[in-house]
Order: C-alpha cells, then sequence, then structure tokens
C-alpha cells in the first residue's frame, strides 16, 4: 500500500506530463489534425500541379503526424486513468489480479495500472506491410546463383552487373570500407565474369584441349601470388618457358 506521501509525489509527476503533453498538442495544433485536409497545412488548394515526389513527401509527413497524435493522445488517456486511479484509492493495484504494481515500475512507468504480468502492452505485434507477401527476394525468379548450374548460367543479378560496370551514381565515399577504384563500386565487383575458376581468365588451350598457354594479366599474377602463398605448385604442372609466358621465344 503507498503512502499519502507517495501518493502525492505520484500526483505531481502525472500533473507535469499531463502539462506537457497538453502543452505539445497546443503548440503543433494538435499535429495538424484540427485541419481537414493535408493541403491545408501546406497551403496548396489541389494536387494537380504538383510534383508526385512532392505529394509523397506529403503523404509521409500527414501519416508521421498521425501516429505522434495517437501516440500522444494515448499518452494523455493513461495518464487522466492514472489520476483518476489515484483519487479512487486505487492507484498501485492491477486492475486485472489485485496485487500491488512494485514500487519498481511506478516509479518507470507512473501512468500504469498494471502488473507486469497483465500489462497489456507485452505482446510483440507480427503485423508486416501487406506489400511483403507480394514482393519477391532480390532479383526474383531469375536468380540462379543457388541452383546446379552456379556460374554458368546468365541471370538477373548478372546482368545488372554487366550494367552497373559501366557506372552508377555511387562513388567510392559510399562504402563502409575504402574503395580503390570506381570499377570496385557495384555488386561483387571481384566475381568472376565470363569464367568460373581464375586462370580460366589466362589459361587457354588449343581446339583438341591441349597446348595449354598461359596469357600475362593481373588476374595471373594475382593467382601466382596467391599460389605462392599458399606454398603448392600450379594445376597446371610445370610448363614450357614459352607457354608460362607467350612473350617468350621458342628454341
Amino acid at each position: 500500500m503507498l503512502t499519502q506521501q507517495q501518493l502525492d509525489t505520484f500526483r505531481s509527476i502525472l500533473m507535469d506530463e499531463k502539462a506537457d503533453v497538453e502543452k505539445r498538442f497546443k503548440e503543433n495544433d494538435q499535429f495538424g489534425m484540427n485541419k481537414g485536409h493535408v493541403h491545408e497545412s501546406t497551403g496548396e488548394l489541389s494536387s494537380y500541379d504538383n510534383h508526385p515526389a512532392d505529394e509523397g513527401t506529403e503523404l509521409f509527413e500527414r501519416g508521421k503526424d498521425l501516429a505522434l497524435n495517437e501516440h500522444e493522445s494515448i499518452h494523455l488517456e493513461n495518464i487522466e486513468k492514472a489520476l483518476k486511479a489515484i483519487e479512487n484509492g486505487t492507484y498501485g493495484i492491477c486492475e486485472v489480479c489485485g496485487e500491488a504494481i512494485p514500487m519498481e515500475r511506478l516509479e518507470a512507468l507512473p501512468t500504469t495500472t498494471y502488473c507486469k504480468k497483465h500489462s497489456p502492452d507485452q505482446v510483440i505485434s507480427d503485423q508486416r506491410p501487406v506489400e511483403e507477401g507480394v514482393l519477391m527476394p532480390p532479383y526474383g525468379k531469375f536468380d540462379f546463383d543457388d541452383s546446379n548450374d552456379e556460374g554458368l548460367s546468365f541471370d538477373a543479378e548478372d546482368a545488372w552487373q554487366e550494367v552497373a560496370s559501366w557506372g552508377t551514381s555511387d562513388t567510392p565515399s559510399d562504402f563502409n570500407e575504402q574503395q580503390q577504384h570506381y570499377n570496385d563500386v557495384n555488386i561483387e565487383p571481384e566475381e568472376n565474369v565470363g569464367y568460373v575458376e581464375d586462370y580460366e581468365n589466362f589459361v587457354g588451350v588449343d581446339m583438341y584441349g591441349k597446348n595449354i598457354t598461359v596469357y600475362p594479366n593481373r588476374q595471373h599474377e594475382k593467382y601466382e601470388e596467391d599460389l605462392d602463398a599458399e606454398g603448392i605448385m600450379t594445376t597446371f604442372g610445370d610448363l614450357p618457358p614459352y607457354e608460362k609466358d607467350p612473350y617468350v621465344e621458342k628454341d
């Protein structure tokens, strides 16, 4: 049972909160809810001559005002309900089970009239936007990364990568990790394009699959560096000098 001094303290806290909420309502003109249409708050007569982006902004702001107004209205109702409970002598007692509400809970949430077990706000909403029921994952049914022929199919993601390789609005400064080149700011820039294994980018054979030839390029240098770091030999075996490097003349 709360003492009279404790009740007076909570009454003072609740009255201050009520005054703050009413002040916010007055200063924000009830968050614009006193106006019949959003155009009244912006001074517009119609949507006819407005840019769709501007209309989208106003729609977002209107939705935000509705949410803030609802939040503050519920808070004000809870304050008045708690003040009425103080007047009736039921403050600090759970409405459902009739047990005393712990002091720590009242200090953290003076507007509550429920114990923690019977609080109506303890249910986590599982409501999701209706759009999620029809939206497909990125690239939808044209994403073949998880298929058996991964790396062999040119899917929707590959199509976007090809387009993005010619440039997007992204810059190296838009990424958390520092990018060294504008060619590295698209999706998975390190992914092999046109080949599966790394060595396929610099190794060639004749039409019979013989006469292996290595064509030096940046990928070849990186491949050799990785092999040296691992301490293993190339999978092509020990090639003749002119096949390791086509610039070496054949004896």
